[in-house]
């Protein structure tokens, strides 16, 4: 295959069946070089089979892949040198030292990177001699992605690599991941955490029963999916018939002293010069903005024709 200018992954029609359980029901995705690409979508929905065929750990039934000029089935050994990866689940022998398990993973990666100097990069100097099970979680974290990086790869997978983490330990972990992205590698991320993918991908394609439903930037599939903004605030002025008037707004309801504005646009600053027009200035005017959680949430519920009862991932 030959590799096209600017895209990573590209994949089409996959395919992927267990006995009657369908895992993958075509699905097609283009990731380009250099970003960071989210999989969202519930157990079952094909993430980590999709990956799993991306990476030619398993062949799909059906369908077509060029990653990196690549043919995962007939270039395997090829794409071994230019692919990283953190899978589910990943684990070391409890014993096993941080420079023992780096120098394994050199010695079966042909042209591999410098593991000493991995050591330094990713804050792992002073343990470099303690074993796997005396690491911190975000110690561990720094562990797996030095080794998904030992082969100096162009494209990483880490799949579900912050489940099981502290607050502190994910973001550390995203600190990490934006790292593989800032130093050349293109990123593929698969994770059930929606803030995770807000925050750190450029794109994100949501999958169910083993279809991609939606792909696009978080910004868009939450502008697409959900209903504007909610502005609230207390007042205890009982005519606020003039804010149904207020462009853009699509709903005003109040329980006591509490208001609320539902409306899409620029509500927030049109609503505070109403108030101020009208003498009002409320202290507590707050907006609350939809998230990718939402929207994740609402192409969740579509209806589909594929099913995927049973299968993880």
């Amino acid at each position: 295959m030959e590799e096209q200018d600017g895209v990573a992954i590209r994949a089409s029609g996959l395919r992927k069946s267990y006995g009657d359980v369908v895992a993958l029901d075509g699905v097609d995705l283009d990731v380009r070089r250099g970003e960071i690409f989210g999989l969202i979508g519930p157990n079952g929905s094909g993430k980590t089979t999709t990956v799993e065929c991306l990476q030619g750990l398993r062949a799909p039934d059906a369908g077509t892949m060029d990653i990196l000029g690549c043919d995962p089935a007939s270039d395997r050994s090829v794409l071994r040198t230019k692919v990283g990866c953190q899978l589910q689940d990943s684990a070391l022998p409890d014993r096993l030292k941080v420079w023992e398990a780096l120098d394994l993973f050199a010695s079966l990666a042909p042209g591999a990177d410098d593991w000493v100097r991995l050591v330094e990069e990713w804050g792992l100097a002073s343990k470099r001699s303690a074993a796997f099970a005396d690491l911190s979680g975000g110690q561990q974290q720094r562990l797996f992605i030095a080794l998904a990086l030992v082969n100096k790869p162009e494209l990483v997978f880490f799949d579900e690599m912050t489940t099981g983490l502290d607050p502190a330990s994910r973001r550390v972990a995203w600190q990490l991941i934006e790292e593989v992205r800032e130093r050349g590698a293109t990123v593929v991320l698969v994770t059930h955490f929606m803030d995770e993918a807000e925050h750190l991908c450029d794109r994100v394609a949501v999958l169910r029963a083993g279809r991609v439903v939606a792909c696009d930037t978080p910004g868009a599939l939450i502008a697409s999916t959900t209903a504007g903004v909610t502005v609230t605030f207390t007042c205890d002025v009982e005519d606020l018939g003039w804010l149904q008037r207020i462009p853009g707004v699509a709903e005003v309801s109040r329980s006591g002293s509490r208001v609320a504005i539902q409306g899409a646009g620029p509500v927030l600053v049109r609503t505070a010069a109403a108030l101020a027009a009208h003498g009002l200035e409320p202290e507590d005017l707050d907006v609350e903005r939809r998230t990718l959680e939402d929207a994740y949430l609402a192409l969740a519920d579509q209806p589909s024709a594929a099913t995927a009862e049973g299968l993880a991932g």
